[in-house]
């Protein structure tokens, strides 16, 4: 599943894995989980995008939701989470490290 960036159509993301990246840097709540994804990716999610990826993530036991503070429901990502995060960047530096020299050997050949 992918989400334009509100602000710049060019950007593509997966909520799910921007959600499991900005709680590997700690437990956070919505709000900071937005801000922090903006910070670290250039790529804003809604609401409704933000709360159905992590509903998704918490079916899965990826997160999990801590106590409220206030209105505010702090979630972490679990241990099941990380293994599964840290997957999916592996694949993802692959692929950006063959798509990287697949250009330069494309420029190069121009």
């Amino acid at each position: 599943m992918t989400a334009h960036d509100d602000d710049n159509p060019d950007r593509w993301s997966d909520p799910a894995l921007l959600v499991l990246s900005s709680l590997a840097g700690g437990s956070k709540h919505g709000y900071a989980m937005v801000a922090d994804i903006v910070e670290m990716a250039g790529v804003h999610l809604g609401p409704g995008t933000l709360y159905g990826a992590l509903a998704r993530l918490e079916d899965q036991r990826l997160i999990e939701s801590l106590p409220a503070q206030g209105r505010r429901r702090p979630y972490r990502i679990t241990a099941a989470g990380m293994r599964v995060l840290e997957a999916q960047l592996t694949t993802i530096e692959a692929v950006a490290r063959t798509g990287l020299s697949r250009l330069r050997a494309a420029g190069s050949a121009a």
